[in-house]
């Protein structure tokens, strides 16, 4: 079913959350980066109100056209002109930290006196309104969030959903339940967002540093996941080997703490009798009580089975039953450039992910390991942001490295500008650099990828050699996906 169609579906029976008594009924909505995953949840959620809803984003993508095929006016250039002009008392600015101070609109609105949020305050209002589920880490927050929205939309009510990545199943990155008293939503650290959360229920994933522009160092990094984890009413579950301290609250009381492991008896939520073949991962899951025995994992990448516990935990300890945790879990269909598999066959694998932190790229690299054995495994990967490259090199350089062919693209700015010495070509040395290294490593540029790829199915053919492929990264490499599957299957 097409995302429009879908949405229109949910949105005609939906029913206002009365977020806040000052955000009045049919007042214009406009946001500042509306092509970001989780800024167009919200701009539908707003158009589901019968808001009026209008945005900015720096360049088209299909996300973008989506929106405007369901009536959102989407502009491409910041520049103000009279047809722009919006009423100050009627209009609220939703902004993202990824558009710049000096963006011509933003500076537009500051100094005209319009009432601007972030997204993470808007988000936070909607879970002051329900019972909260929220989903934070370094990584697997998108997919654990995804698969939690899932296993809760097979219940009676359902689950309203804000989600970080568009869920395969629903073909939408939102989820719209009127009677409902849940929402799932993916909790972001960037910018200390998820500070703003009202959560019910936590997950904490992962604590691995990252986004060190905004935090600093590890230890504050620590500290926000610490405060986040205060903001839970009833529990917090977290990833074993990672620990939260709440600060404030003393010892017996807040939120109750468990833990989660993919396999380790000794945590609260973990699997059991793990079982691989071809194309299949089954398992038990065991929690407090007792266990579910024989889950099938709908989507079979062993990076999952943790994921799934975090997921199977939240949903379990809100009393979803054992027939629904079975029947969601085996029917889940993943997430948008979460380890999609694009094609295979005898000749070629080729698979797309989000992954851009070197923990995330460890996981993809030995998921690929794990299915294809036997293949040569070629990683596209376009690095995300001169910050992040930077303050990872070393990270970059040892995981990236164990592939047997390293294809980089430069990196992708995002927000940034920058950084003298940062470049693909100084990740490309480092890489050459790892002791023992036997990666074959290159820099190409996006507009010479596709030729690039063809020469190594060619160098492939000649030696009789079957290939694993993967495009990795957060920034517009997305955008060689239907071309490059097309390639392939040719």
């Amino acid at each position: 079913m097409h995302i429009s169609h879908f949405f229109c579906i949910f949105a005609r029976f939906f029913v206002t959350m009365n977020l806040k008594d000052d955000i009045q009924a049919g007042c214009t909505v406009y946001f500042l980066g509306i092509g970001g995953i989780g800024m167009s949840a919200l701009a539908r959620y707003f158009h589901a109100n019968r808001h009026p809803v209008m945005g900015y984003d720096l360049t088209p993508s299909p996300l973008t056209h989506e929106l405007e095929e369901e009536g959102i006016m989407v502009k491409y250039e910041d520049s103000v002109d009279e047809e722009f002009l919006l009423s100050v008392e009627d209009t609220l600015v939703v902004r993202t930290p990824a558009v710049p101070e000096g963006n011509e609109l933003y500076q537009y609105f500051l100094t005209n006196g319009f009432r601007i949020l972030k997204r993470a305050e808007i988000l936070g209002l909607v879970t002051r309104q329900h019972k909260a589920l929220c989903v934070a880490g370094t990584h697997g927050k998108t997919t654990t969030s995804t698969l939690l929205a899932h296993l809760i939309q097979g219940t009676q009510k359902g689950t309203n959903a804000f989600l970080g990545g568009i869920s395969l199943n629903y073909n939408s990155n939102l989820l719209l339940a009127p009677e409902s008293e849940y929402v799932v939503v993916e909790a972001d650290e960037y910018d200390r967002s998820f500070h703003h959360l009202s959560p019910y229920m936590s997950v904490i994933t992962s604590i691995d540093p990252d986004h060190l522009d905004i935090y600093g160092d590890a230890k504050s990094y620590q500290q926000g996941f610490d405060q986040y984890a205060a903001l839970a009413q009833k529990a917090v579950v977290v990833k074993k080997g990672f620990h939260v301290a709440p600060p404030g609250i003393p010892a017996g009381q807040g939120p109750t703490i468990y833990s989660y492991s993919t396999d380790d008896p000794t945590a609260d939520f973990y699997a059991a009798n793990i079982r691989v073949t071809e194309g299949e991962i089954r398992f038990d899951f065991h929690h407090p009580e007792g266990k579910i025995e024989d889950l099938k994992l709908g989507v079979p990448v062993w990076v999952n089975i943790e994921n799934s516990v975090a997921a199977l935990a939240i949903a379990w300890l809100n009393g979803v039953s054992d027939s629904i945790l079975r029947e969601g879990l085996q029917t889940f269909a993943g997430v948008k450039r979460r380890f999609n598999i694009h094609v295979s066959n005898a000749r070629v694998a080729y698979m797309d992910d989000y992954a851009h932190h070197p923990t995330e790229l460890q996981s993809a690299i030995e998921s690929v390991r794990k299915i294809y054995p036997q293949r040569r495994n070629i990683g596209i990967f376009q690095p995300h942001l001169y910050s992040r490259t930077r303050d990872f090199i070393d990270g970059f350089a040892r995981v990236l490295s164990r592939l047997d062919e390293l294809i980089l693209l430069p990196i992708y700015p995002a927000r940034e500008r920058p950084i003298p010495g940062v470049t693909s070509e100084w990740l490309m040395k480092c890489c050459r650099k790892v002791p023992g290294n036997q990666c074959r490593v290159s820099v190409v540029e996006k507009a010479d990828l596709l030729t690039t790829i063809q020469k190594r199915l060619n160098e492939a053919n000649e030696k009789g050699e079957s290939l694993a492929l993967m495009t990795l990264g957060a920034g517009d490499i997305d955008r060689f996906v239907p071309d490059i599957t097309q390639l392939l299957q040719a």
